[in-house]
């Protein structure tokens, strides 16, 4: 088994939860981690026992021993971190969104082609267990065709311009942040749709503090998706089959558990998971390396493209730019 050697750039807490997971695959080291900060990063490395940290993303980039870079950065910068990665022949996790816009994804995606290099969204709901199931649910029409789908993700934030969730030079707004997520869902088990209507609410900072989107296709089936910084909602996937209503139950984007209702009775599925969920993602990194491929079937190109050209549309319905 070839161990790879990992670098994670920006060091919030979602690298500190990637780095926590990233200790329990066998094949993997974390060996570097860059931040603005000097002090925080060599912080960040003596917690996670990294044996490398810099105070500046490039020297982490040009480091020749890291193979796979973890890019954690706000999302604004993720176009820029991947690109000097790629340029560098690093192969690249790009935590989600893989950018701001479509047109970026794409030439993103074609720098990545152009240089034979790995590259793939971070979205970590795809590779769980649990998702992998209503996928194969979707597929197979088990239980038949799928009928509509109702998907939220919704928190109270205190509001603060000059945090990452309010301030739109570092692309917040709850479409990006957590939007993402039921628009993930949708396209994920559904696909692309015919039609997208939409309203969001803004904040004194011109992001959207609410979203609701509802999703038209070419068979009738509709999806209800909605996302907020300003309430709190169940953060739950709703599916309704011919058969039987699929719910993963709260938090559904994390590792999570099913309910099945039949017509009579109800079932809870439970899957079995260790950590946090974020070695899911990189265990597909290292898989798909480890068999020569340049994008991972799970989280392909295309499927990038399309959840970025999605994303785009309800945009363009909201009014929403960055």
């Amino acid at each position: 088994m070839k161990k790879y050697k990992w670098g994670i750039i920006g060091l919030g807490k979602i690298a500190k939860k990637f780095a926590s997971d990233l200790s329990l695959l066998l094949n993997a080291e974390l060996y570097g981690v860059a931040s603005r900060s000097v002090e925080k990063a060599d912080l960040f490395a003596e917690q996670f026992s990294a044996k490398k940290s810099y105070g500046d993303y490039l020297s982490l980039i040009q480091d020749q021993e890291v193979e796979i870079i973890y890019i954690a950065t706000p999302h604004a910068m993720h176009y820029e971190n991947t690109i000097s990665c790629l340029k560098h022949k690093k192969a690249v996790l790009c935590e989600k969104p893989m950018s701001l816009s479509l047109d970026r994804v794409e030439h993103m995606i074609e720098l990545a082609r152009i240089n034979q290099t790995f590259l793939m969204e971070a979205l970590w709901t795809a590779f769980m267990p649990h998702f992998q199931y209503v996928q194969e649910l979707v597929r197979s029409e088990k239980y038949g065709k799928i009928l509509n789908l109702k998907s939220d993700f919704g928190f109270r934030a205190a509001y603060n311009p000059d945090k990452r969730l309010f301030n739109k030079s570092l692309g917040g707004g709850s479409l990006m942040d957590v939007g993402i997520y039921p628009v993930f869902c949708a396209l994920s088990l559904l696909g692309f749709p015919i039609d997208v209507q939409a309203l969001a609410s803004f904040s004194e900072s011109k992001v959207d503090s609410q979203m609701a989107a509802l999703l038209k296709y070419d068979d009738g089936v509709i999806a209800n998706i909605e996302s907020s910084l300003i309430h709190k909602t169940p953060t739950e996937s709703i599916l309704y089959f011919e058969e039987i209503t699929v719910k993963m139950n709260a938090r559904w984007h994390e590792p999570s558990s099913l309910t099945i209702y039949h017509e009579n009775e109800e079932e809870v599925l439970t899957f079995d998971t260790k950590g946090l969920g974020y070695h899911y993602e990189a265990a597909e990194v290292m898989k798909c390396l480890d068999e020569g491929l340049l994008e991972s079937e799970k989280m392909s190109w295309k499927k990038s493209i399309n959840l970025a050209k999605l994303i785009d549309q309800i945009k363009k319905e909201v009014k929403l730019h960055y």
